[in-house]
């Protein structure tokens, strides 16, 4: 066997080729045919191994994220149990349903204790929030100024959250209105904001258990 006999060579009557060409052409024909299959089949790794590298970096990353939860998680605890003790305070500050009427009772009747004379006490529609609602009080009050500032520092010492919104003092410069003590009376037209816990839209122990 020799090269110009390979160049004389006929595909199309492969079969009556000499014995040693026909051998040739099956091992090259096998080479090639596991050439290709092993190049696709270490295509295929290639892309399995580069699958697994992202996997194995996103498993790290999820890893150094848990593992610094775990480290601070006491910490974390200790925060939840001190926001709890808040939330309940500020709930115990919200009146219910059925306590609204006497609070706002309350805020009436000090106003008269600190010498307020009231022309309004107006309180308005609720306004709801997520687990309370606003309630705006507009009042129109005469009295001094000293009575007034009485009033809100007496509002404020309540248990209750009141908020002082709004305030306009107005002096009507008339000599009949000036006291005796000096103090001229003034007229003072607020809005005071108190909130209602909605207890039936929240329940601060599923978020605190």
């Amino acid at each position: 066997m020799n090269l110009s006999e390979l160049n004389d060579l006929d595909f199309s009557t492969a079969g009556s080729w000499p014995l040693p060409f026909k051998v040739l052409a099956v091992v090259l024909v096998v080479a090639a045919v596991g050439a290709m299959g092993y190049y696709l089949f270490l295509s295929n790794l290639y892309l399995e191994l580069e699958s697994s590298r992202q996997q194995e970096t996103q498993l790290r990353q999820d890893y150094r994220q848990k593992r610094q939860v775990t480290a601070n998680i006491e910490s974390y605890q200790k925060q939840l149990e001190q926001l709890c003790q808040r939330l309940d305070t500020m709930l115990g500050q919200l009146p219910t349903r059925t306590e609204m009427p006497d609070l706002l009772e309350d805020i009436s009747n000090l106003g008269r204790i600190n010498g307020l004379n009231f022309e309004l006490f107006q309180p308005k529609d609720e306004l709801p929030r997520d687990f309370y609602a606003a309630k705006p009080i507009a009042i129109r009050a005469r009295g001094t100024y000293h009575q007034f500032s009485a009033f809100v520092s007496s509002v404020s010492a309540l248990q209750r959250i009141v908020t002082l919104e709004e305030a306009r003092l107005e002096n009507p410069n008339r000599a009949a209105e000036v006291p005796a003590e000096g103090n001229p009376s003034l007229t003072v037209q607020a809005t005071l904001q108190t909130y209602r816990y909605m207890d039936e839209g929240f329940s601060e122990t599923e978020d605190c258990s």
